[in-house]
């Protein structure tokens, strides 16, 4: 079964999905073996862990696409990649879809900003004219041929041209044949409404702690008519705060016999990488 076509199917079935943020191989295992359905490559995260920048449109192409194919081949789970505008025009968005389903990839957010953009919930954006964004969206969509693929279609033009001009776009980004919508950044449950009684489904919600969006539960999106929630910093974060905390003790004790309960322990981290499995083809192939 194509991949894409797995999500639509867990959509269905459970009429909800929950995708967390991964950001390298390593991430990617263990949201596959904690029991995901779906998982969702951050830009944001990325453009960190790569290159220690914000999301401000510093992340290329290239590195995307060489992020995307490593965790691609750690996991049989559906990969969404965050592939921010699609790094130019239509001709650059071609590119990019065409390499993201030669790399195993299940999907694509695809969004309005103007380049070189930002995170969602960062200030200043700004968005292309729609009639753009829409040979944008048509161009990925002319792309996938026979092959199957899921586009997201994103707007950040909340921010910068208001929640109506929001909606009209999600509205036809979903009549141009997006498989869902993503509008970034509401500020208010009750815009949230709006967005989910005026615009066709799925539509993904995005929760960002400590973002301009309210933070809530897959119940209440549920109940607000949200389909596809994405939690895309939740681990970077966490992971963020733990070397934080374990490089300054690590400096001030120089020791961290006080702190391994904060470890993952030796066997089980091997675990997640298959260290087994590599003593095994070992044993098998030694000479």
């Amino acid at each position: 079964m194509d991949k894409a076509e797995m999500i639509r199917r867990s959509l269905k079935k459970s009429g909800q999905l929950v995708m967390p943020g991964v950001y390298d191989a390593l991430s990617a295992q263990i949201a596959t073996k904690t029991g995901f359905e779906v998982i969702f490559i951050s830009g944001y995260s990325l453009a960190a862990t790569m290159l220690g920048e914000p999301d401000f449109g510093i992340l290329t192409q290239t590195e995307m696409l060489s992020a995307a194919q490593r965790i691609c081949s750690v996991t049989d789970l559906p990969v969404i990649v965050d592939a921010d505008t699609g790094y130019g025009n239509a001709i650059n968005v071609i590119r990019t879809v065409d390499e993201l389903i030669r790399i195993g990839a299940a999907g694509m957010f695809l969004e309005d900003q103007v380049w070189p953009k930002r995170c969602g919930h960062m200030k200043g954006k700004q968005v292309i004219p729609l009639e753009e964004q829409l040979k944008k969206l048509q161009a990925a969509i002319d792309t996938k041929r026979n092959r199957d693929f899921f586009i997201v279609a994103r707007t950040d033009a909340r921010q910068a041209l208001g929640l109506n001009e929001a909606i009209t776009r999600g509205i036809a980004f979903k009549k141009a044949g997006a498989d869902a919508v993503f509008i970034e950044a509401p500020e208010t449950k009750e815009e949230m409404l709006e967005i989910a009684r005026c615009v066709p489904p799925p539509l993904v919600a995005n929760m960002l702690e400590r973002g301009v969006t309210p933070l809530m539960g897959p119940q209440e999106l549920r109940d607000l008519g949200f389909d596809l929630v994405v939690w895309p910093l939740a681990p970077l974060y966490s992971v963020a705060k733990s070397l934080n905390e374990v490089y300054t003790t690590l400096r001030r004790d120089g020791t961290t016999v006080d702190i391994l309960d904060r470890l993952m322990p030796f066997d089980e981290f091997n675990r997640i990488v298959g260290l087994e499995e590599k003593y095994q083809l070992d044993e098998k192939y030694r000479s």
